[in-house]
């Protein structure tokens, strides 16, 4: 018997599904995935991977069906899954004492991405992996979507899922949204997904699913759909329980009609929460935070094993291409590892932005190989609707390149530059100014630009540490052993050639103010092209005890503002009437 943690409640197939002989079995099957999981690969000893026999016999247990040699849709089964916070050290193919023996296994046989870029933030990544655009071209481009604010992601952008949609694709998206959900026209359903199993918020328990965001504004943030996931309300820890319903789906769609899956696990965002059974491997680790830390991530390499191991079991694998990607960099006072990268979550530095990436997939060309060409998250966008034989509307402008022929078969990039972002509200640098940027460009504002080698950062790029693993000590942020900066006064505009100087050491600014210049230049031409700043104030209609103690849509047009418009009707009719 699976033991608690890991029951669920399999969803009914969907009318249309294609139901297989043995479907009941393999559906039965399910509850035991864990228990396999660890003790039949190799969990215990770290093992490198599934053996032949080892994962015959457990498509045996799962009463599958030989996999088809052929695929019925020329279309590839897309698979994302995003993982929260992962710091960029933090996988065992980085140097990392965390075991990962799943994320390196699948990256060492498809294509690691080792010129990676994300945004620092949640709400930033996940809305131009969305849509293919930069922030300052969906007015996102300042900190995240809050619980409280009436803002989500603007319904006038067609998303991969919608796009998706319109070439039969089957979607469906588990985990965390972090898109906004005031209105019901926000939620993931709306936004072109068949169905959606998780949390609206940025965080919350993993066991209990609760979210407090401020004292007196709590709620539960489980959903399956539109509605609040109630029967779920049994203490299942969220990276097994997500990972159970992918395999649910999985096991109930046809495999010969294209599916996309995006998986956004809740792992390894705070709170730094993992059942006991994962931290076995970790007791000499000192700083509690990392050990905590590492469980987390072990249950998440753990969980990407299963979900691989049901798209081999249930005929998806040979016609997929699996992505995964952490959404920003780690968060050191959380257990999180950027090392030997400067600065953390929430920040331009390269701790902040660079992640951990790869593409595994039978449809490769060149595997086993490492890309160091420039790759964006907003690439995905158009290289997963080119991979669906899709169509992109030529009125709309992405920021994001097609970047298949760059993965699979090794060509250069079509990408030169990115726009890490230009943030007008963040807090402006003391001594910033336009006369700093050679008239050219305020360096007050928060901006960080990367043109070929050459990166720029202007106003308070955040904390700028080198921080090595376990700096932290278990009492709160006092650090040891690693290197404290201190932002020299009058500091305002930083460059860096990163090809050179991966590690941000070396300040260029001041040996070449030409490049200097044509990089603000630069920024100034995006600038012209950003639409306002969405970021509007707290609305306490957003509490969860006035919608039924769950956080949800709240937002509901005004009786007030219907009336008008009944007017106005009216009044064009006497003037028609008169003419």
């Amino acid at each position: 018997m699976a033991p608690r943690e890991c029951a669920g409640h399999p969803p009914p197939p969907p009318p249309q599904a294609w139901v297989w002989p043995g479907k009941m079995l393999a559906m039965g099957a399910l509850a035991g995935f864990w228990v396999l999981s660890l003790l039949t690969y190799g969990y215990l000893s770290w093992g490198q991977g599934l053996e032949d026999e080892e994962e015959a016999a457990f498509r045996a247990q799962a009463g599958e069906r030989p996999e088809p040699s052929t695929a019925a849709t020329s279309q590839p089964h897309l698979i994302f899954i995003l993982a929260d916070d992962q710091g960029f050290r933090d996988v065992g193919y980085h140097g990392s004492e965390i075991k990962t023996p799943t994320l390196d296994k699948l990256a060492a046989e498809g294509v690691k991405l080792e010129n990676y870029y994300v945004q620092p933030i949640c709400t930033p990544s996940r809305s131009q992996f969305i849509t293919g655009k930069y922030q300052i071209h969906t007015g996102l481009q300042h900190s995240i979507i809050r619980p409280t604010q009436p803002n989500c992601l603007p319904l006038d952008n067609a998303t991969l899922p919608q796009k998706l949609k319109e070439v039969g694709y089957s979607t469906h998206m588990v985990g965390k949204w972090h898109l906004g959900f005031y209105r019901k026209e926000c939620m993931p359903t709306k936004r072109g997904f068949d169905t959606f199993f998780g949390s609206l918020l940025g965080s919350g328990d993993y066991y209990t699913h609760y979210k407090c965001d401020s004292p007196g504004m709590c709620g539960y943030d489980l959903y399956e759909n539109d509605n609040a996931a109630w029967d779920y309300d049994n203490g299942i820890y969220s990276t097994q329980m997500y990972t159970q319903r992918v395999q649910q789906i999985l096991a109930s769609h046809d495999p010969r009609k294209p599916i996309f899956l995006y998986i956004a696990y809740q792992a390894v965002h705070s709170p730094l929460q993992a059942p006991s059974r994962y931290f076995e491997h970790y007791r000499s680790i000192v700083n509690i935070n990392r050990r905590r830390y590492a469980a987390m991530l072990s249950c998440l390499d753990e969980a990407i094993n299963n979900v691989t191991l049901a798209l081999k079991t249930y005929g998806f694998y040979n016609n997929s291409i699996i992505i995964y990607s952490s959404d920003n960099g780690g968060q050191p006072t959380a257990g999180g590892s950027n090392w030997p990268l400067r600065g953390s979550k929430g920040t331009y530095w390269e701790g902040g932005i660079r992640a951990v990436g790869f593409v595994h997939s039978p449809l490769l060309q060149n595997k086993g190989t490492v890309c160091k060409e420039l790759v964006h998250i907003t690439d995905w966008y158009p290289t997963l609707i080119s991979l669906a034989e899709g169509q992109i509307d030529e009125d709309i402008q992405l920021d994001g390149y097609d970047i298949w022929e760059t993965i699979s078969e090794g060509l250069r990039s079509p990408r030169v530059d990115i726009l890490h972002n230009i943030d007008p509200i963040y807090t402006k640098a003391k001594n910033g100014s336009l006369a700093a940027g050679y008239g050219i460009w305020n360096t007050a504002i928060q901006s960080a630009i990367r043109v070929q080698n050459w990166k720029l950062l202007t106003g308070n790029p955040g904390y700028s540490d080198w921080v090595p693993p376990q700096s932290f000590s278990n009492l709160g942020p006092n650090r040891w052993h690693n290197e404290r900066i201190t932002l020299s006064t009058g500091k305002s505009v930083w460059l860096f050639n990163i090809t050179a100087d991966p590690y941000e050491r070396v300040d260029l600014s001041n040996r070449y103010p030409g490049i200097v210049k044509k990089l603000l230049r630069r920024l100034s031409q995006y600038n012209k092209t950003a639409v306002p700043v969405r970021y509007p104030p707290k609305d306490p209609r957003s509490n969860p005890r006035l919608n039924g103690g769950v956080w949800g849509p709240w937002y509901k047009e005004e009786n007030k503002k219907k009336k008008p418009s009944k007017e106005k009707s009216k009044e064009k009719k006497k003037t028609s009437r008169r003419g």
